[in-house]
This record gives C-alpha cells, sequence and structure tokens, in this order.
C-alpha cells in the first residue's frame, strides 16, 4: 500500500489492515502486472492526496474511472491536459454556464478544484483498459465507502449526488449537518432528466458561505 501522505492514512488505518484490503490489494498488483489498468498506479490516490480530510468543503462522487489511454488521473470527471472533454464533463460545464455564467474551459483538468477542497472521488478506483466497471466488487466499494462515512459524519460539507448510484450513498451522510444535493447524472442519456437547471454550483457556495467558509473558484 503507497502511503496518501496526510490524514488521510491516520483515518483510514483501519481500513488498510482489514483482510478486504489485503485481498484487493492483492488483486490490483495482479491486475497491474498483467493488464494495462487506469488510471497510472501513481495516481490510483490522486483525489485523497489532493484533498486532505480537514480541507473537504465539497464531495463529487463518480462510479470508477475513465477506461481509454490518457483520460484517468485519479480524480471524478477529470482528465489530463490536453485530452478531450468526456461528454458527462461537458454537460457539467455546461451547467456551470447556466448556473454561474463561467464560460466552458478548454481542459478538463480538474485539480483546481481539488485544490480548493473539492473531493473528487471515485466509487472504484481502478478500471481495466477498455472494460467499463471491470473493477468494480473487488473491495475498492468498501474502502471509499469508509471515506463517505467518515465525511458523512462531519459538519459543513456538501455532498453532490448525481446519478442512482450515488444516490446511493446518501445514507452515509448526516443531512442534518451536512447538504445533500442530488440530481441525476450529467451522461448525455440522462443530463436532460434533472442535472441540467438543478444549480449545484451555487448552491454549494451559497452554503459554504453560510458556514463560515470559502467558495469554490469552480472557474478553471
Amino acid at each position: 500500500m503507497d502511503k496518501i501522505g496526510n490524514n488521510w492514512d491516520f483515518i483510514l488505518k483501519d481500513e488498510f489492515d482489514k483482510p478486504y484490503f489485503k485481498k484487493l490489494m492483492d488483486f490490483i498488483n495482479d491486475e497491474y502486472e498483467n493488464y494495462t489498468i487506469y488510471p497510472e498506479r501513481d495516481n490510483i490516490y490522486n483525489a485523497l492526496k489532493l484533498t486532505p480530510p480537514e480541507d473537504v468543503k465539497v464531495v463529487i462522487l463518480g462510479q470508477d474511472p475513465y477506461i481509454n489511454q490518457g483520460q484517468a488521473h485519479g480524480l471524478s470527471f477529470s482528465v489530463q491536459d490536453g485530452v478531450a472533454i468526456p461528454p458527462s464533463l461537458r454537460n457539467i460545464f455546461r451547467e456551470q454556464r447556466h448556473d454561474l455564467g463561467i464560460v466552458q474551459p478548454a481542459n478538463g483538468n480538474l485539480t483546481k478544484w481539488g485544490e480548493q477542497g473539492v473531493l473528487l472521488l471515485n466509487a472504484t478506483l481502478t478500471v481495466r483498459a477498455g472494460q467499463s466497471n471491470s473493477h468494480q466488487g473487488k473491495g475498492w466499494g468498501n474502502f471509499t465507502d469508509a471515506i463517505i462515512k467518515y465525511l458523512g459524519q462531519q459538519n459543513g460539507i456538501v455532498f453532490m449526488l448525481w446519478g442512482n448510484f450515488a444516490k446511493a450513498k446518501r445514507k452515509y451522510i448526516n443531512s442534518t449537518t451536512n447538504l445533500i444535493l442530488e440530481a441525476a447524472h450529467p451522461s448525455p442519456l440522462s443530463a436532460t432528466r434533472g442535472f441540467f437547471g438543478c444549480e449545484h454550483f451555487s448552491k454549494a457556495n451559497n452554503y459554504l458561505k453560510e458556514n463560515n467558509k470559502s467558495p469554490i473558484n469552480w472557474q478553471l
């Protein structure tokens, strides 16, 4: 297990020691040895490295990494510099334009959000190239659920739950001390059924300000 390098190591210590996690690491080691896996191994924990627990203001939950070369780098919905913006992320930017008047950026690298306290967490942290959901059910769900459970018991965090998969995590979140924002997934298949017009970005910033936290600058 590569250490994350911040307080997540302490918070997740018990998870690292559990049998499921050791089994997961054996599986992951074998996968990287025998297949093309995304993201690159050094980027698996990028979201946690970029956004320490004490800095988390907003959580945006994705399902699993992008499956094509050069896209995934350990942040949900984000792609590396110079990579074409995927459809779901393009729709996220479209909603930001509606909500905040932000012009769509030239690239889809969301690192600047993570640096401000937006935890861009995928429920599954790795995937085989070209095979969506190929690492689901291997243990990552237990690990990332532990992260959501921890954050869900804190105060003043905004959880953006887009689509049914993300909405299922609501049960781990104390809705009296945090803000839960739910909408359809930004995928082209569902964005017109409740994602467009959700205004989650302005709602998140209003809530943060009400809780004496600095708002997120969503402009990349």
